[in-house]
């Protein structure tokens, strides 16, 4: 078990290149059970995330090898079975996303429930409603999902839930719908670019799938899919981490190789914080100066603000000066990093989905645990602008989606190291 040491305080400067779309890759390798040729995917990040869902396709019976740093070959073998092992499906939520393809390959699929972050509840009920209207007759108890079809038939399928459109869901139904007979009509469909990326990888694969983008995507079934050389989105989360890393610090940081279209909410919140955006040819560059200003944000679907973004701008308006307030919208429960900030010098009060920060001139440092992915970013970011040393433990958490962190950092100009996790308790301190 290794953790995070930043010893911060230092403005980060520099330029840094985005990694591919942690929330892409793992949806589109997903698909590539749904060909019964070659599949080479580039810009593939080098996550444990990643790590968890090759090792499951390769567990269901398909090849895989790592041709380049993000490259990755993916071949069918003409065997595998039907059982998503249960010690790596149990780690990642992003392995529901096998249900899909395994029905539309090989009529049946069992799946342990899926784990991941721990930010409230997210049932795969919708995953499931949009499978049977499919054609799959599926089973549950509390550990598993047990589903099997005799063939997928198309049809309209409202994807749309109390909390909005549901994006795995989304991915999971028109994974399935792109073998079965006839069109299918997903309404209320997640717009995510993640789930644009992936219908974008499944038409190049020669499936027919017509309103990527919008609400409303209509695929007409194909018998087979073929393989395909193909490059994923970057990934947006990333990049707006390190933007954030820019003005918590008070610094100079351009992130290149991006889509800034896709981007804009993340964007907005960080310029009415007073940080100077500025975009030249995919290529973003975010410079700030103490003090930041206040702001209110408020998470929704896409296009609107990612909630996989908002403990990192909570973090980063820790120092704004004056009072911020957010709004939780899409997972109420998520604050889990509001604790640790607060042992870290912030004051911060929390009411159901709605949190008020008031801004502080400095925090300090502490040793802290990263409770899920995007909480540990945010716990990141807090120790680069805090006086003394920050210890975070959890650094496994963080690394599901960010490839290499201590790595890019450091070539920003910040002091972090990876150390072993019983480091910061051989000298007396205790977690958050």
């Amino acid at each position: 078990m290794q953790e995070l040491v930043i010893r911060g305080g230092r403005p980060l400067q520099g330029t840094v290149d985005a990694s591919g779309a942690k929330n892409a890759a793992l949806p589109v390798l997903a698909a590539s059970l749904l060909t019964q040729e070659p599949t080479v995917l580039h810009r593939v990040p080098r996550l444990t995330d990643v790590e968890t869902m090759t090792a499951t396709l390769r567990a269901l019976g398909l090849e895989l090898e790592w041709t380049g740093p993000a490259d990755l070959r993916i071949a069918p073998t003409g065997t595998g079975g039907t059982v998503a092992p249960r010690e790596l499906v149990r780690r990642m939520r992003a392995s529901v996303c096998l249900l899909g393809p395994l029905l539309a390959t090989r009529g049946a699929a069992t799946m342990p429930l899926p784990g991941g972050c721990v930010i409230g509840h997210r049932p795969i009920d919708l995953h499931l409603k949009g499978l049977r209207a499919l054609g799959a007759d599926i089973r549950e108890d509390e550990h598993q999902v047990y589903a099997r079809t005799d063939g997928l038939k198309g049809a309209r399928i409202d994807m749309c839930g109390p909390r909005g459109s549901t994006v795995l869901g989304t991915a999971n139904v028109l994974m399935a719908a792109v073998l079965a007979e006839g069109e299918t009509v997903i309404e209320g469909a997640a717009r995510e670019p993640e789930v644009q990326d992936l219908a974008d990888y499944l038409v190049a694969c020669g499936a027919q799938i017509s309103g990527i983008g919008t609400r409303t995507l209509r695929v007409a079934g194909r018998s087979r899919l073929h393989g395909v050389d193909y490059h994923l989105i970057p990934d947006r989360i990333e990049a707006g981490t390190f933007l954030c890393a820019a003005a918590i610090t008070g610094g100079d940081v351009s992130v290149k190789n991006l889509r800034p279209e896709h981007m804009e909410a993340t964007l907005k919140v960080l310029q009415e914080a007073g940080v100077r955006i500025s975009d030249t040819g995919g290529t973003l560059r975010a410079r700030a100066e103490r003090p930041l200003q206040p702001t209110r944000l408020a998470t929704a679907p896409y296009p609107g603000l990612p909630t996989d973004m908002q403990p990192q701008l909570t973090a980063m308006l820790c120092v704004a000066n004056g009072i911020s307030e957010v709004q939780e919208n899409v997972y109420p429960e998520r604050f889990t990093h509001m604790p640790a900030l607060q042992r870290m010098g912030a004051r911060v009060e929390c009411d159901s989905s709605r949190a008020r920060i008031y801004g502080v001139s400095a925090l300090h440092g502490a040793r802290v645990i990263a409770t899920d992915l995007r909480a540990g970013a945010a716990l990141v970011l807090a120790g680069l602008a805090a006086e003394g040393e920050t210890c975070i433990k959890g650094l496994n958490q963080i690394e599901r989606g960010y490839q290499t962190p201590a790595l890019k950092l450091r070539a920003l100009g910040a002091d972090v190291q990876r150390r072993e996790a019983d480091w910061c308790e051989r000298r007396g301190r205790r977690p958050a």
